[in-house]
């Protein structure tokens, strides 16, 4: 008997410590959600929302993410639109690879306690204006990259862009690759 209840409660606890999945399509204002999905060809607004875990951009979706709190990453593969902007922060990384060619990915006067990566992107990337407390990495991006302004505590790394990021007014603890004079 003491078994089962033990089991039982067991169950309980894991089900209970799951976060629950809001799926985005449309705008979701200040609100508290656990973990925020936009799936495959939608768009949503999030304006001052707090994500309590992670948020994940599907293909071809579009993310207008303005003011919001994340305390897990910012993830997407093969995003149209991606644009985290006024004031957000995202405790973990923002991980951004794969945009659709005719799209944009922007990560604008933002804080990230994590990195932020913009990885084989078709899509023009810009990152301006942050601040990120680890490393900044742009890898074989070919939709253009504007890199500008940000304050990034550890390294600001760029290779196999094409072209080559463009950008002033950075600084990090040691800029690499392509990123040397930006």
């Amino acid at each position: 008997m003491a078994l089962v209840v033990g089991v039982a409660a067991l169950l309980m606890a894991a089900s209970a410590a799951q976060a629950e999945e809001r799926v985005c399509r449309g705008t979701i204002g200040g609100a508290t959600v656990d973990n925020l999905r936009v799936p495959q060809g939608a768009t949503c607004t999030l304006n001052g929302t707090k994500v309590e875990g992670t948020v994940k951009v599907e293909r071809s979706a579009r993310l207008f993410a303005n003011g919001i709190r994340v305390k897990g990453n910012v993830q997407s593969e093969g995003f149209q639109a991606i644009y985290l902007r006024q004031g957000s922060v995202v405790v973990g990384s923002v991980q951004l690879e794969n945009g659709l060619r005719g799209g944009n990915g922007q990560v604008l006067n933002s804080r990230i306690n994590g990195d932020l990566q913009f990885f084989s992107n078709s899509a023009r990337m810009v990152a301006r204006g942050n601040t990120i407390l680890a490393n900044f990495q742009a890898n074989q991006n070919d939709g253009g990259l504007v890199i500008q302004n940000n304050r990034i505590s550890q390294n600001l790394q760029c290779q196999s862009n094409n072209p080559a990021p463009v950008g002033s007014g950075n600084t990090a603890g040691d800029k690499e690759g392509q990123c040397t004079r930006v």
